[in-house]
């Protein structure tokens, strides 16, 4: 498999924005849940547990990282079934996470944004991305779930490129 990224990165007053949009043959509301529910989130990104809210922290398991290492997500903004913001921590610092869905006749659309400090990040974060973007993907649909290799670094080249002219 060679899936071709589809994400592109944006200049910000602060830095640059990871861009990812994916769509769904199904209603909003299905969509959101199968972002926001932790028996949905575990087939392709990994659990969640904790009192979710708007100021509140729970804890991620990356389920598909090696060692499956848990990651604290602070809800900056959850209003569903339209968008949620995340600022994660883990061991290699903070990331700041927005999906927005939105309703377009049969088809939801899914926005995933990374805030970057520094562009030159998205050859790094971009493929990963790519890649659990098409786990969400996959397990809607019942369908193999991808490998990782396919991604990176095969893309690494596309948002590094993206990130260039941006700066």
């Amino acid at each position: 498999m060679s899936p071709r990224p589809t994400g592109h990165v944006r200049s910000t007053a602060t830095g640059a924005d990871l861009v990812i949009t994916r769509s769904f043959r199904a209603p909003i509301e299905d969509v959101w849940q199968s972002v926001t529910a932790s028996e949905s989130t575990a087939r392709w990104i990994g659990p969640w547990e904790g009192e979710a809210g708007p100021g509140k922290t729970v804890r991620l398991q990356m389920a598909f990282e090696q060692g499956a290492p848990w990651c604290d997500m602070s809800i900056d903004a959850c209003e569903p079934p339209h968008r949620l913001a995340l600022t994660a921590k883990d061991d290699h610092g903070g990331w700041r996470l927005e999906l927005s869905l939105a309703a377009k006749g049969e088809i939801t659309e899914l926005t995933f944004i990374q805030r970057l400090a520094d562009p030159a990040l998205a050859g790094d974060v971009g493929p990963g991305w790519e890649y659990y973007l098409d786990m969400l993907v996959a397990s809607r649909l019942g369908d193999p779930l991808p490998s990782f290799a396919d991604y990176y670094p095969a893309q690494r080249d596309h948002y590094l490129g993206d990130a260039r002219t941006q700066a």
